[in-house]
């Protein structure tokens, strides 16, 4: 899809049925939609699923310009409203939260059913060294398979330019200044041996939505494939409150 002079992959699968419920799973900095795979075929029993690979990410051209996440936010929207997404429940993970949040900022009636997973980190540790130190104690936690879809996302098809461009904005982000502002029902998850995100700091932000609820899982950061099944759970018993 093209927005603008940007482009974003769609990737589009699922169980099609009357009243089947609508995913839309939006990724971290530096990687795409492939390491939501396992949680994405979990979901797609239930109903559709939409993976998006936003601009500069994954399959999607890196853009000419450095994007922030407003922008990446404002994609999402328009991509949601052109593609006739109405109401789905929509997942972001780590800098995925981010856009998601800044989408429902700019047209709350994007959808009232929200998941945040492993969003960010706090403010005190949004620093360059913190953020190294906490992702490099995540990848010893991860598993190999993890690993090897995040790593060769980063290297070959993200790559380390663009993922530089994109961190600034990322720890100068304030989610918590949006959450709270948000209509939708809010969801926040976990992983229990997560370095990069605190339970502390996750729980917070789950407190400060006016809908708002904290749940935690087996697993590091990326939770989606540690725990899918468990996500997968929650995000029904979520989508059906």
């Amino acid at each position: 899809m093209v927005v603008d002079d940007l482009q974003v992959v769609l990737r589009t699968f699922g169980t099609v049925r009357s009243g089947a419920p609508v995913f839309v799973l939006v990724h971290g900095i530096g990687v795409s939609f492939r390491y939501f795979e396992p949680l994405a075929e979990e979901l797609a029993k239930r109903g559709i699923v939409h993976l998006l690979d936003m601009p500069g990410y994954g399959s999607s051209p890196r853009p000419r310009r450095n994007l922030s996440i407003a922008e990446h936010g404002e994609v999402l929207a328009t991509v949601l409203r052109s593609e006739g997404i109405e109401n789905p429940v929509l997942i972001g993970h780590s800098m995925g939260c981010q856009m998601v949040s800044e989408a429902l900022t700019q047209d709350p009636d994007l959808t009232d059913c929200v998941v945040l997973m492993g969003p960010t980190m706090s403010p005190s540790e949004r620093t360059f060294w913190s953020a190294a130190y906490r992702l490099t104690t995540d990848i010893t936690r991860e598993p190999f398979r993890g690993n090897w879809t995040v790593l060769t996302d980063y290297l070959f098809r993200c790559g380390p330019i663009w993922y530089a461009m994109q961190v600034p904005h990322l720890l100068k982000d304030r989610i918590e200044e949006r959450v709270p502002r948000l209509s939708a029902r809010v969801l926040v998850i976990r992983g229990d041996r997560d370095p990069v995100v605190s339970r502390p700091w996750a729980t917070h932000l789950a407190s400060l939505a006016a809908d708002g609820r904290f749940a935690e899982v087996p697993g590091p950061h990326v939770v989606m494939f540690t725990a899918p099944e468990q996500i997968s759970e929650l995000v029904k018993e979520h989508a059906g409150r």
